[in-house]
């Protein structure tokens, strides 16, 4: 089954790219569903035609859903809100206040991806394209199972045996209840959920494509979103440069729009050599229904494949070498200024940091952290040193016992 995301800057067409894109591939014969979890749903509005919260067939093959983010909040997180109303109320918070305070921000296009996984374990669909949020709102939630699972597997197991054991103390001292096995167990099967969204999002056959217009500040945040999206260990596979304006025709001053476009796109070009770079040129009028969207895909993929699934290992990799391992973690645009690293028992520590010097594009990156858990093989060896090659972190790793080794037969 393939999976297409698509992001990109608020109103930069991702939608319309994202929903030619599934029509092209309904067209190809795969049963294809296109999946928006964006809270400002805009899918039905480029289909032209009435879209609910269960996939809806809107052509051949083609099935179009506008994710009920409300209902898959209730039913993944009803648990937890109604323990924490009764924590807030118990300590005098308006119910109404309290209420708000439980809804946490962004929450629910976090459990919109929720339903990714249900059609995804489904086995219903050949292709599935996804909508997402735009560009900070789907690297937040792209990075949340892994902050999650840090959590669960460090701080819960604990938290739980000393509250199951304390239980009766803590209520009288705290004077508000204690969560039970049913709150843990919720908040265990949120993550569960959430870590199969993740591997199934960060595997083979799945990619991230980014949309962009030819504008100077929209492409400083595709670069970064292409950093952030190969740290946390997503395969972005091309690149989409939406309304273009074409040269031929042009008076004066779509002359100097087009000279001003043609600028940024050889930027764009050199940013992302190693990735394919499609263009859309802007229309007089906007693509809706199934045909003319069906139609914009096909001018922008021309005979290449939008489906081809992504070559090469993906942005993360380990290499064993003669004295150990060298882990490697694609991050594109950044300097070795930006980048910081920690060892913390089994976890490699990585920030990009956007308060340190800026990387050659003359942008920072951003902040983002992720916490690499390296597996058995990697965790027994020592760090023996890091650099920054090419837009590639490289991380090298020995093995003690042979360290003692040479030291002694030195």
């Amino acid at each position: 089954m393939r999976l297409l995301l698509f992001t990109g800057k608020g109103g930069v067409g991702k939608s319309t790219v994202a929903a030619g894109t599934a029509a092209l591939a309904a067209d190809a014969g795969h049963r294809t569903l296109v999946l928006s979890t964006d809270a400002a749903h805009s899918l039905a509005d480029a289909f032209g035609a009435p879209v609910g919260a269960e996939p809806t067939e809107v052509a051949e093959r083609l099935f179009v859903q506008q994710v009920d983010a409300q209902l898959r909040f209730e039913q993944s997180w009803a648990e937890i809100q109604r323990y924490l109303l009764s924590v807030l109320e118990g300590v005098g918070v308006d119910p109404v206040a309290a209420e708000e305070l439980t809804v946490i921000p962004g929450a629910e296009e976090v459990l919109a991806l929720l339903e990714l996984r249900l059609h995804a374990l489904s086995g219903e669909w050949d292709v599935i394209v996804v909508d997402c949020a735009p560009t900070a709102e789907t690297l937040r939630l792209l990075a949340l199972p892994e902050a999650l699972g840090w959590y669960m597997d460090r701080v819960l197991p604990t938290q739980r045996r000393v509250v199951k054991a304390l239980k009766p103390v803590l209520s009288r001292a705290a004077g508000v209840p204690m969560p039970g096995d049913g709150i843990f167990d919720a908040v265990e099967r949120l993550h569960a959920e959430l870590d199969e969204v993740h591997g199934l999002l960060s595997g083979p056959e799945a990619s991230v494509r980014l949309v962009l217009t030819p504008e100077s500040v929209v492409l400083a945040e595709a670069r970064r979103s292409y950093t952030s999206l190969s740290l946390f260990g997503y395969r972005v596979d091309g690149v989409v440069a939406n309304r273009v304006f074409p040269a031929e025709g042009a008076d004066d001053w779509r002359a100097g729009w087009v000279l001003a476009q043609d600028a940024v796109l050889a930027e764009v070009a050199q940013s992302f050599a190693d990735l394919p770079v499609w263009r859309s040129v802007y229309r007089a009028t906007e693509p809706v229904g199934v045909d003319a969207l069906r139609t914009l895909a096909a001018q922008v993929y021309g005979d290449s494949d939008p489906l081809a699934v992504p070559a090469g290992t993906g942005p993360y990799r380990v290499d064993r070498t003669a004295d150990g391992a060298e882990l490697h973690l694609s991050l594109p645009f950044v300097t070795r200024a930006e980048v910081g690293l920690a060892r913390h028992g089994d976890e490699l520590v990585v920030t990009l940091r956007d308060d340190a010097s800026l990387g050659s594009s003359g942008q920072a990156v951003g902040s983002y952290r992720r916490l690499l858990t390296l597996p058995a093989g990697l965790a027994r060896l020592r760090v023996a040193g890091a650099r920054v090659d090419q837009g590639e972190l490289r991380v090298r790793f020995t093995d003690p016992a042979q360290d003692d080794v040479r030291e002694k037969a030195t």
